[in-house]
This record gives C-alpha cells, structure tokens and sequence, in this order.
C-alpha cells in the first residue's frame, strides 16, 4: 500500500511539474524586472532658465545621433554621441534656440567642435572654446557642444551664453579632460580655427585630413590632429597622431614612411599630400606622437616646425584602487579627523594618568595619602587665655 501511494504522489507530482515549470518564469519575471524610473533616464541637459531667458516651449530630446544631425551622424558616433536636446529661450522681444549634444568625454565634445566650426569664425571666450561667425555662436564646455542661434545679438549675449556654459553639466574624472595632443601643435603661423581633432576615420577624412585615413589604424585608438600653417614663405599642415604606447607609434611611422617613400602611390595620395614639395614632406616620431609635416613651407621651416614636436611624458604615481570621487575624499577626511581626535583624546588621558599618578605615588612615599582630600582640614588655633 505504501508503494502505491508513493506511486500516486509521483505521478501527480509529474504532471503537475511541467505546468509548474512553464508558469515559473511568467511569475518570477515579473519580481525580477526592473521598474524603469525618472533615474534611469538620462539628465536634462539644458536648463529651463538662465541670465533672464526662460524656456518658450517644451525641450526635444533624442539618443539618436541621426536626428541630432543625419548628414554628419557617423562622425557623431565616432566622436561618443549620448544625447541630444533642442530648445528655445525668450527674452523679453528676442528670441534664442539651442541644439545641444552631449558626449562621451570632453575629447568628443572638442572634437566635434574643431569638425562643425566654420572656417572664418571669430574666437570668442564662452566656455571652454567658442566661435561666432555672425549667426551662430559655437561653444563648448564638459563633454556638451552647444550651437546656439539668436535673434537679436546684443552687448550682453556673450555673458549670458557664459552663463549657459555653466549649467551645462560636467562630467566626472578624467571624463572631464580635454585631449593634451593639441598642445604639441607649434604655436607660432598657427591657424588655430583651421585645426581639427579627430577620433575616427570619417571626421579624419571629411575635416581634411592630409594622410589616408587607412594608414593611421584609428581601431588601435589612435587620435589625429590636422593643423594649418601659414608663413612668408608658404603654407602647410602639420598632422600629429598618437597612439596607446609608442611601440604602436614605430610601427605606424614605419608603414607611413614606407607610403611616403613609393613612387607609384602618388596617383592615389589626398590632393593636399600630392601638392605638398618633396623636400618638406616629413615625419618623426617622439614617443607615442606621429608627426607629419607637408604642403609648401620652404624645407627650413618644415624642419623647425617638426623639431618643434616633443612628447613630455609626466611621472604619476598610479592609485591602485583607482579614481576615488570627491564623496569619498570627504569621507575619509571625516575619518581622518575622527581618528587624529581619538589619538589626541587617548594622549590627554595617558598623560593625566601619567601626571595623576605620579603625584599620588609621590605623596605616597612621603607618608601621606595618596589624595589630598584624603586628609584632615588643619586649621590654625589661638588658644588665647583671658
């Protein structure tokens, strides 16, 4: 009988278990998933109101590169495209509009800036970089490129656009840091609104890069920067290319001189490569930097702008926990405090016992007591007889 029972309660076990089985899932998943909430999405990058505009109508956002701009979305994606938003301001009778694009780094956020400002413009000071070239005012600041377009331009529009620059938002570490290889770029003929810093292949191609894109191996990292020279005695460019350890650098000048060097590839160079004089086009390598000069500069001047170029290593002692948030610097300046009051604490109270102590031990020796109060009050008596 017991068998049977057994028997029984297996069976029905069975044929309950593959129900059992399916239905587990629609009724876990459901626990499991994650609620989507206000956090999840990402913060606004545009304020509703500053330096007395206010916002005339709902902000537009998106995370597709393509509506932020469908001609140039590949070059947005190369430079770490996240967000975009669109918004329009009034003041009073004028008017403002606003497309702001968010980035990965500060890196995506110069490097779109040197690929949309226009030849021509007028640097202005707005945030970290801007240029203003009669319509538009171009600027940008953290890892947010901002295009704004006015109405009406007045002698206040450059301090209230700096104060847009600081609401935007910034974001944290090293996230915040702009590209170093710029300031490799020999200062002097410089033509600074024609440099251009590229991450990717297609802003390298379509911002005039002078090499072929293929031969610079943007997959290994790399970053680019095209510069404009101009002096007396003829114009060039100057290409500096960086790479993750200089090893990489060898290998990539070895196969750019190798391009360089081969007669039958001129038919295929970019026309600024083509033009350029053979006795000026150059290159070196100063550790993990690649730098190419070309164009028509006479031969002395393209030597002294390439011996210009001088990578500076800087000697860092490396955290090994990493990049520690200001939260947690003030977390352990509290316990820092904390520990350096118990310490003075504990030496007070090693100290009064030291000096309590002692002087009890010392009356102690003498005869007396070890506490003062432990004796009898003495008092002075004048037997005085009539």
């Amino acid at each position: 009988m017991l068998r049977a029972l057994r028997s029984s309660f297996s069976s029905s076990v069975l044929r309950v278990l593959p129900a059992s089985v399916l239905l587990l899932p629609l009724l876990v998943s459901p626990a499991l998933a994650k609620p989507v909430t206000a956090a999840d999405a990402p913060p606004p990058l545009l304020p509703t109101d500053f330096a007395g505009w206010s916002l005339s109508a709902p902000v537009e956002n998106s995370a597709a590169p393509e509506v932020a701009d469908a001609a140039n979305a590949a070059v947005l994606k190369e430079y770490g495209f996240q967000q975009f938003e669109t918004a329009h301001y009034a003041n009073a009778d004028n008017k403002l509009s606003i497309r702001a694009i968010r980035f990965q780094d500060a890196s995506g956020a110069y490097g779109a800036f040197t690929f949309f400002r226009r030849p021509g413009s007028i640097a202005e000071q707005i945030g970290r970089s801007a240029a203003w070239d009669g319509s538009h005012v171009l600027f940008w600041n953290g890892a947010t490129l901002v295009d704004a377009t006015l109405d009406h331009v007045t002698p206040m529009t450059p301090a209230e656009l700096r104060e847009l620059a600081k609401d935007l938002p910034q974001p944290p570490g090293s996230a915040n840091i702009a590209p170093p290889l710029p300031g490799y770029l020999p200062r002097q003929d410089l033509d600074l609104g024609l440099t251009h810093y590229s991450l990717g292949p297609e802003a390298y191609a379509r911002s005039g890069g002078v090499l072929p894109a293929a031969l610079i191996d943007f997959p290994l990292s790399a970053e680019a920067v095209t510069a404009n020279y101009s002096s007396r005695d003829g114009e060039g460019q100057v290409t500096l290319l960086i790479y993750p350890t200089p090893q990489m650098a060898a290998a990539r000048l070895k196969d750019i001189d190798a391009f360089l060097k081969a007669g039958n590839t001129k038919s295929v160079w970019p026309q600024a490569l083509a033009e350029s004089r053979s006795d000026s086009l150059l290159t070196r390598r100063s550790g993990p930097i690649v730098a190419v000069v070309s164009g028509s500069l006479a031969p002395a001047t393209a030597h002294k702008l390439l011996n210009q170029i001088n990578y500076q290593a800087d000697v860092v002692w490396n955290n090994p926990q990493g990049y520690i948030s200001d939260g947690s610097k003030v977390a352990r300046l509290l316990l820092g405090i904390f520990a350096l009051t118990g310490v003075l604490g504990g030496a007070a109270i090693l100290l009064g016992l030291f000096l309590g102590g002692g002087r009890a031990l010392y009356r102690v020796l003498r005869g007396k007591p070890a506490s003062a109060f432990q004796e009898e009050t003495e008092f002075i008596r004048l037997n005085l007889e009539d």
